[in-house]
């Protein structure tokens, strides 16, 4: 196998067939894939699926705690989760520069494998392509989910008047990682993507029998975004204390040092749940059950006296408007 990949691997040819049977059949093995059909043939046992696509393009394509390739599949597993589904089912299609290092790209692929045996998720179908050099940056990767709908009824319309809201991590450490990393920002500390798959956790949530209203990971425009949407989407006024936001320190500096607020900033394992305040005590027990959502906190509550906003209010006990995120904060965050 060349040490980089050439216009010939995504020729259809005999560098093609090298490049899929030795790299993603060695990695993204099961039998489905193995047939090698046009098209995989699934078993679904639910009533009901849900279905997803996405596309990544993050720069740069290695951060502290991830790559691309993790963050391709945590993504569009935690969209599916969302729903109450079970992941199942995924196609990766690749887009690959000529001229990209196989060292890499295996890289990159074996970080996905290792994400997709935390949720059991399969990829049962894929495409590669190959374009000349400067045709995309390096690699960009396209993904696409079905899973089996477990709890039905999870929705950004379902919020109802004293809900509780609760994130299940800190806000903000992938943007501030991946802005860091991209400015070659220098800290003196440990931070890194939260990029997870979080399933575990929500399977967790519906085994316990814990009534979920809405569920939603806070990527691009981050916390301020998710519940700007829901805020809208069931018109319902959401109250929430900063106090009881967690913020990583690094990430308070970079937002203090560059003028940015943690809340808009992306994350790839954090999200946000509304439930029912009596719900809330048992949900965080579970929550804090997994390394992902072990920082989980009880940050606020719906509240109708702000119909359709978002109210923040400040260690100081003023309040203001927490308003959704405008123009493009971060480009190629995910």
């Amino acid at each position: 196998m060349s040490t980089k990949i050439l216009l010939s691997h995504g020729g259809g040819g005999e560098e093609t067939q090298s490049l899929i049977k030795n790299l993603f059949f060695k990695h993204f093995s099961n039998d489905i894939l193995l047939r090698l059909e046009d098209a995989a043939v699934l078993t679904m046992q639910s009533e009901k699926i849900a279905f997803t696509t996405d596309s990544f393009t993050v720069s740069p394509l290695f951060f502290k705690g991830g790559n691309i390739g993790k963050l391709a599949i945590a993504g569009t597993v935690n969209d599916l989760s969302m729903m109450g589904a079970r992941p199942k089912y995924l196609t990766c299609a690749f887009m690959i520069e000529e001229g990209f290092e196989y060292d890499k790209l295996e890289e990159i692929v074996i970080s996905m494998r290792d994400e997709m045996v935390k949720s059991s998720v399969k990829i049962v179908a894929g495409d590669t392509k190959v374009v000349p050099k400067g045709g995309v940056d390096g690699i960009f990767i396209n993904t696409a989910g079905v899973g089996e709908v477990l709890k039905e009824g999870i929705s950004a319309h379902a919020l109802r008047q004293g809900d509780a809201i609760i994130v299940t991590n800190e806000v903000g450490n992938h943007g501030a990682c991946i802005l860091a990393t991209r400015e070659e920002l220098e800290l003196q500390s440990e931070l890194k993507t939260d990029c997870a798959s979080l399933w575990k956790s929500v399977e967790a949530l519906i085994d316990a029998g814990i009534e979920i209203h809405a569920l939603r990971d806070a990527t691009r425009g981050g916390m301020s975004a998710v519940l700007n949407e829901w805020a809208q989407t069931s018109n319902v006024g959401i109250h929430v204390k900063e106090a009881d936001i967690p913020v990583a320190n690094e990430v308070k500096g970079i937002c203090e040092l560059l003028g940015f607020e943690p809340y808009e900033f992306a994350n790839e394992g954090t999200m946000l749940i509304a439930l029912p305040q009596c719900e809330v005590v048992k949900a965080l027990e579970v929550l804090k059950r997994f390394e992902e959502t072990a920082k989980s906190a009880l940050i606020g509550n719906v509240d109708d006296r702000f119909e359709g906003k978002v109210v923040l209010e400040t260690p100081w006990g003023s309040e203001r408007f927490l308003e959704p995120p405008k123009g493009e904060l971060l480009p190629r965050i995910c």
